[in-house]
């Protein structure tokens, strides 16, 4: 008998739950849900979109096996499990741009089969072997009613296209905007940031403007009749699809020139040779502990993310707060189709649980243990670009995983000096003995290696 918890994201949807169980994942069917399950499973459309990774993966459990968890559930099934859950405030363009065509996809694959969705959630998108994004809310599907409203809409717009054209039309990316609003962006707050010549496009007039009035008009009497009379023929609803598609397609960031550590690679203060060394470093690391699963915090456009791939990790998450590097992180990992996620993140500020009763969407360190972590070109710019003092900064990063690699930079290097150059230099106890003494407090030191003139020392740590 299997006795799972509850995933504390599922709990919203009456059709059914998703359990947990270590590496096992399951998700019931309650009555309510059971005929729209079966009319789906009949019609076929669900196993090519599985067949080809777009679509969760779906094994029916043994009857009378789950009634441990799922009491009055008419089926249980059980997903594959995935590494790691992310969410859509922690997207890059790029990969809110890619959610967004999977769904439009998927959507009109299924009305070939007379299957549609009965929402747009983002958070029913996920991302597996890297960067490749896969359907995972199995009860999202049910049978097409013919000339139907599309449901979905407002929810489309408000979680994947109007984050999408806040990046696109105005220049600011979704990230902030989407983890304090969980459900995303509404028209009526982006219809108030574009210039009008922006709202003059008939697509934004459309999806943005018209629906943005809509919504300030809520309250008139007789709404509620209009839309429940309405009609939307099949031909003019696959014709949307496929208009927003097209349009989403084309979609570029109006930020994208060069930003402030999209180009560190390739300006930073170390020779060849130093980030030869590196390499060699963060590569011996991990042919050693042969991770799983792996943090690269700072990975800007990964390359020690791609070197530790070659070494052996299974899979690397990477962790940026720079937009041009994050954006140029998701095109390398999805022109190289390697297992690395590079996701958005402030490290000063990582993203708490959240959610209903704070359950609801988890913080970074509660949806998964990684086996290691690396930490390159990172303390100096949290250090004294964030006053984080030295000990918590370590503190941090060593309870992130067991073992990792962490870089220190002294004030000797041109930058840190850069780091210092409009600031008083209030940190005194920025000192390389410091860092060490910090990282022995909590670890022991298996090896460390300067890798250049200025003194930049890599520290292989594991965790006592």
């Amino acid at each position: 008998m299997i006795s799972p918890h509850e995933d504390g994201g599922s709990f919203r949807d009456p059709a059914g739950r998703v359990y947990l169980d270590g590496e096992r994942v399951f998700r019931s069917v309650m009555p309510v849900a059971a005929e729209n399950f079966d009319l789906v499973r009949s019609t076929g459309a669900l196993e090519p979109l599985i067949a080809e990774g777009l679509v969760i993966g779906e094994s029916m459990m043994e009857p009378g096996s789950t009634n441990a968890f799922a009491d009055g559930a008419c089926y249980v099934i059980e997903h594959p499990r995935l590494p790691f859950i992310s969410y859509p405030y922690e997207w890059s363009f790029g990969a809110l741009k890619a959610a967004a065509l999977l769904h439009l996809d998927a959507h009109l694959r299924l009305l070939q089969f007379n299957v549609t969705l009965s929402d747009a959630s983002a958070y029913n998108i996920q991302f597996h072997e890297g960067v490749r994004p896969i359907f995972i809310d199995r009860l999202s599907f049910r049978p097409y009613r013919e000339n139907e409203l599309w449901n979905g809409h407002r929810q489309f717009c408000e979680q994947f296209l109007n984050p999408l054209l806040l990046r696109a039309l105005v220049g600011l990316p979704h990230n902030a905007w989407y983890r304090g609003s969980l459900e995303g962006l509404s028209a009526v707050e982006l219809s108030r940031m574009l210039p009008l010549r922006r709202k003059l496009s008939f697509k934004v007039l459309t999806h943005v403007v018209l629906q943005a009035a809509f919504q300030r008009d809520s309250t008139r009497r007789g709404r509620l009749e209009v839309c429940r009379d309405a009609k939307l023929p099949r031909r003019a609803f696959v014709g949307m699809l496929v208009g927003l598609r097209k349009w989403i397609a084309r979609l570029e960031p109006r930020d994208c020139g060069k930003s402030v550590w999209s180009d560190y690679a390739d300006s930073n203060s170390y020779t060849t040779e130093d980030a030869r060394a590196k390499r060699r470093f963060v590569q011996e690391f991990v042919g050693a502990i042969r991770p799983e699963m792996i943090w690269d915090v700072g990975c800007n456009t990964g390359d020690y993310s791609m070197a530790a791939l070659e070494a052996g990790a299974k899979l690397v998450v990477g962790l940026e707060a720079d937009h041009g590097a994050l954006d140029r992180a998701f095109a390398r990992a999805t022109e190289k189709q390697a297992a690395f996620l590079p996701l958005y993140l402030d490290a000063a500020n990582p993203p708490p649980s959240q959610g209903w009763a704070e359950g609801e969407r988890l913080g970074l360190r509660d949806r998964a243990n990684a086996d290691g972590v690396l930490a390159l070109a990172l303390v100096h710019h949290l250090a004294i670009a964030r006053n984080v003092p030295l000990q918590r900064l370590v503190d941090w990063l060593v309870d992130l995983a067991p073992m990792g690699v962490l870089e220190f930079v002294p004030k000797t290097d041109p930058m840190v000096q850069e780091l210092l150059r409009l600031r008083e230099d209030i940190f005194h106890d920025y000192t390389a003995e410091t860092f060490e003494s910090c990282l022995q407090s909590r670890t022991e030191i298996v090896k460390s290696c300067r890798i250049s003139r200025s003194g930049r020392t890599l520290y292989w740590f594991k965790r006592r």
